[in-house]
């Protein structure tokens, strides 16, 4: 019997073939935010995943950082892997010291597994509240985990829809770690830029210290256009939004591929007209520099150099 599934009906594979930026990375650059799938014949998928994904490994996504110039790596559980870290664990180890890893851990997560997950490259766990990737988790067993992470000094990467942060924000300001929000807290662009729905987002990373990625804005854009076909002004309606966060929290910004792209219907971007988009959010060498490289080595790698 094979061990193996195929992909959910649909899906999209990531971009065969990626262009080769037109804007430089700096140098010692980082992908806050990336995953690997598999491959499954040997890091199997979990079978209370919502998707099967194509595969998509370590050597896939380390050829693609070097296709673009990006140095170091964040690597994020995914959540088609569950709670097994098996394949997000291997990638950090062969990367030598240039990956940092994220975790799903569940409650009754030991303390000597967390100190081996922080002896792996492990920084922080994942919170995700997304309603169609994974069942809803009681906020207590939640607190448990980060009370348990609290003292390996991690952090707490969270997923979720704007809609939801009014009923989150208390919840989230209550847990004892830094907390990283990821792709922006995914505002909806069609709203104002300026207005309530996106300021009461900013309000709260600048009252609770919050870390955010300026990340996929082709998952949050609605009119593009999308990054493809040499296309070097894609996701224009996302643009003022990463823009505004990059000049509010200039320190506390990160940026990441989001390769391979999971669960995307419209379209597969091309991973280098991505990087494309990046002087487009953060308008001087400053704040790219600050971006791409000085913020994500001070949460991943304190005092390392960058190169």
């Amino acid at each position: 019997m094979s061990t193996t599934s195929a992909p959910t009906p649909g899906w999209l594979d990531w971009y065969d073939g990626p262009s080769r930026p037109a804007f430089e990375l700096p140098a010692g650059a980082v992908d806050s935010h990336c995953h690997v799938f598999g491959p499954q014949h040997a890091f199997p998928f979990a079978p209370e995943r919502k998707y099967t994904p194509c595969d998509a490994g370590k050597d896939q996504l380390f050829a693609l950082h070097e296709h673009v110039g990006i140095s170091r790596r964040v690597v994020v559980q995914a959540t088609c892997h569950g709670a097994d870290n098996s394949a997000m664990v291997d990638a950090v180890r062969a990367a030598g010291g240039t990956a940092r890893g994220i975790a799903t851990v569940r409650p009754d997560v030991t303390a000597g597994e967390l100190r081996a997950l922080d002896d792996a490259g492990v920084r922080g766990v994942r919170f995700n509240f997304l309603k169609r990737l994974v069942n809803a988790a009681p906020k207590d067993e939640l607190a448990t985990i980060a009370r348990k992470i609290a003292p390996l000094g991690w952090h707490i990467v969270l997923y979720f829809e704007a809609a939801d942060l009014p009923e989150l924000a208390g919840f989230f300001a209550s847990l004892p770690v830094p907390l990283v929000v990821d792709h922006m807290g995914r505002p909806d662009v069609t709203r104002p830029v300026y207005g309530p729905e996106f300021t009461r987002f900013l309000r709260f990373a600048e009252r609770d210290d919050v870390w955010v990625k300026v990340s996929c804005p082709e998952r949050l854009s609605v009119s593009g256009p999308p990054a493809l076909n040499g296309e070097r002004h894609a996701y224009t309606d996302v643009v003022p939004f990463a823009r505004r966060v990059v000049e509010e929290f200039p320190d506390r910004v990160l940026w990441g591929t989001d390769w391979p792209h999971p669960n995307l219907k419209d379209h597969m971007p091309d991973d280098g007209l991505l990087v494309d988009h990046v002087p487009h959010v953060a308008t001087t060498a400053e704040r790219q520099r600050k971006l791409l490289v000085d913020n994500p080595m001070r949460l991943y790698w304190p005092g390392e150099d960058a190169v």
